[in-house]
This record gives C-alpha cells, structure tokens and sequence, in this order.
C-alpha cells in the first residue's frame, strides 16, 4: 500500500499571523492561500506547495513565527 508523502509548509520570513485561511481537513489546490502573514507592515500571502488535504495546522492568528517555522501540514 502506498503511503502519501507530507508537506510541510514553512514560514519563509520572522512575521505576525494574521488569518489562517484553512481548518483540518481541507482539501487545496496549489497555489491557494492558506496563511495569511504580516511582516513590516506588508501583508504576505502564504501560498500551498501543491493540492492535498490539511492534516495540521500549526500555528494560530496572533502567533509571531520565525524563518523556517512549519506552519501547515499537507498530505
């Protein structure tokens, strides 16, 4: 039986969440914003890798993230 690969998406910049725009069990086609960041005053879309379903959700609206931080969880 094969086994879906995750994906972990991942904060690219130190910055505020302000909308998580997913919920645990979503399905997403690439391309779709899932986070939305805020960071120096710019609001920055956070945009899926590839299509799958929402397995985790690691972060919450007012959360402060770092470079490299997971934030969703894709399968």
């Amino acid at each position: 039986m094969a086994r879906s690969q995750s994906t972990e998406i991942l904060a690219e910049m130190v910055a505020n969440v302000l909308v998580v725009s997913c919920e645990v069990g979503d399905t997403i086609a690439q391309g779709d914003t899932v986070i939305l960041l805020e960071s120096m005053k710019m609001e920055i879309p956070v945009l899926a890798e590839r299509a799958g379903t929402v397995t985790a959700i690691r972060v919450t609206a007012g959360d402060v993230v770092q470079e490299g931080d997971p934030l969703i969880v894709l399968d």
